[in-house]
């Protein structure tokens, strides 16, 4: 088995060349680090939620690591991966997005996205729980427990870990194991995406990700 390796410290308007922002956003880096914010008000609904996309396409095994630290809340933090158009086309191909929820899940994409911060409604809040889906649609594939504090806690960064081998999908937070589940039809690999829910600001840095092919 051989590995390949993709880095970027997310520290500087040079580190995001390729990246493509769904949605009205502000990228910015006043610590250093990629802060993600929406630019219009939650009152907006899904029109106000974003989407940043990495240019890179990665295989099918893949280890994806990256630190990161929620700024403000309410809202939602999720990360897309193995995203690819219903066809195999590259998602840059598709047809422009603008942030709504439902172009991603019941558009022209397939992808798996884990929603790893929830905090916008008050049953988010009660019970923070790390989600796993998978599209085309909106199937809730896996469920774990969100070891994350809420932002008035938070001492970032925290170390989030996503691993997929063989079709089996595992998140971490901080090397806490949330969930583990194996797709018996697996997804060919794809785009990498961060998504947040206004009024939600995170903060992203060093991401990492191995691919692995044998």
């Amino acid at each position: 088995m051989t590995k390949s390796g993709y880095q970027n410290r997310l520290a500087s308007p040079d580190d995001l060349a390729g990246f493509r922002l769904e949605g009205e956003g502000a990228l910015s880096f006043p610590r250093g680090r990629l802060r993600l914010e929406s630019l219009r008000p939650p009152e907006d609904g899904q029109d106000a939620n974003i989407v940043l996309w990495c240019p890179e396409d990665f295989g099918p095994d893949v280890t994806v690591r990256w630190d990161f630290w929620p700024i403000r809340e309410p809202g939602l933090a999720i990360v897309f991966f193995h995203a690819r158009g219903r066809q195999g086309e590259d998602i840059f191909d598709l047809a422009p997005r603008t942030g709504p929820y439902d172009q991603y899940h019941h558009g022209d994409l397939n992808a798996y996205h884990v929603s790893y911060f929830r905090r916008m409604w008050p049953s988010e809040r009660k019970l923070h729980t790390c989600n796993l889906r998978k599209s085309y649609g909106f199937h809730l594939v896996a469920q774990g427990p969100d070891p994350l504090p809420a932002v008035l806690d938070a001492q970032g960064p925290y170390a989030m870990s996503l691993t997929v081998r063989g079709g089996e999908v595992t998140f971490a937070v901080e090397d806490l194991v949330s969930f583990r589940w194996r797709d018996d039809d697996p997804l060919p690999g794809g785009k990498l995406g961060f998504r947040q829910m206004a009024p939600m600001i995170g903060e992203y840095a060093n991401l990492r990700v191995d691919t692995f092919a044998t």
